[in-house]
């Protein structure tokens, strides 16, 4: 594995643009939206976005090697957004996929067939809001009436919703400002058209890095894990529930190599984003890689953040995100 993951030279030549969303999507994900499915049985069509743990696996070879006594291929997918990797996951253009909290809630709340069947580990500590340390602020509380930006429904607005509240503050005692991107959110902090940050690694750590800061939810327990799940197409669930175990597991191995060998990941990373290592170091360093199954607390997590975004209006309807959340018996 080690051999494998250490010849990241060559990832230049396939992640050679930034990851910054909200451009075009790339041809390998307007193949994945082509409803012109290989009709192969023996293929596993697996979406995935740069950087991610998905991203990891595809380089390390493991689920390769762990399918071919059983005949299968893999076609690895790429997407911008974990967005575009539930839409191809819902309408049977991949078969298993990765992406974060709020989109697996937007889905249902769209009443989108899909299925989780997994998680990251919590990353609570890859999120949070900052403010500029001459600002004067100190505190969630020092921001009532002040500006707060953020990607809308995202998990760092999220985390900023928790800690308004926490503050003893309503979310109409501040003013959100919601942009189209990371890049227009650092852009308007830095020149101070926001007066706080809410954001998300590894875009966190790089405004640590790069600008004199303070993180107002540091150290705080808002009871938000922070978590990415893996998702799968529900008739392949259904199907093949001994493939998407191996799958799960097959991430799982791909993660345990990555928590002992993180300078490797950062090099990875560092390449396929464009970013610099010092600030994929920041963002891997505060975290552990691992899959775990779905379980209640799982569950109940999700629900609360579902509930939440009902409250604000984020989704049109409440949500019983135990629907589509199988527990692992």
């Amino acid at each position: 594995m080690k051999g494998r993951l250490s010849l990241v030279s060559f990832m230049a030549v396939l992640f050679s643009f930034s990851i910054i969303l909200g451009g075009c999507g790339s041809k390998a994900e307007s193949n994945a939206s082509d409803n012109n499915k290989k009709d192969d049985e023996k293929t596993i069509s697996i979406g995935y976005q740069k950087g991610n743990t998905l991203n990891i696996l595809k380089e390390s070879g493991i689920l390769e090697e762990k399918l071919e006594g059983k005949g299968y291929n893999v076609e690895w997918r790429e997407f911008v957004q974990g967005g575009k990797v539930l839409e191809a996951l819902y309408t049977g253009n991949i078969d298993f996929g990765h992406a974060a909290d709020g989109p697996g809630i937007f889905a249902q709340a769209g009443n989108k067939p899909l299925v989780y069947v997994g998680a990251d580990l919590p990353n609570p500590e890859g999120v949070g809001v900052l403010v500029h340390k001459d600002s004067g602020f100190q505190s969630v509380e020092d921001l009532k009436g002040k500006k707060i930006g953020a990607l809308k429904g995202g998990n760092h607005h999220y985390l900023a919703i928790l800690a308004v509240k926490d503050a003893g503050l309503s979310i109409d005692d501040v003013e959100w400002v919601f942009l189209e991107d990371a890049a227009q959110l650092r852009s308007a902090f830095e020149t101070k058209k926001i007066d706080a940050l809410a954001t998300y690694d590894p875009f966190f750590a790089s405004a640590e890095i790069d600008l004199d800061t303070i993180n107002l939810t540091e150290g705080k327990d808002y009871g938000y894990p922070n978590r990415t799940f893996y998702y799968a197409n529900v008739d392949f669930n259904k199907e093949h529930p001994e493939l998407v175990d191996l799958v799960l597991n097959a991430i799982d191995e791909s993660d345990q190599w990555a928590n002992k060998n993180k300078p490797e990941v950062v090099k990875l990373i560092s390449k396929a984003l464009g970013i610099d290592a010092k600030v994929i170091e920041r963002a891997t360093d505060r975290r552990q890689y691992a899959v775990e199954r779905v379980n209640q607390d799982m569950i109940d997590a999700q629900q609360k953040q579902a509930d939440v975004y009902y409250e604000i209006g984020l989704i049109p309807e409440k949500v019983d995100v135990s629907k589509d959340m199988p527990i692992n018996e």
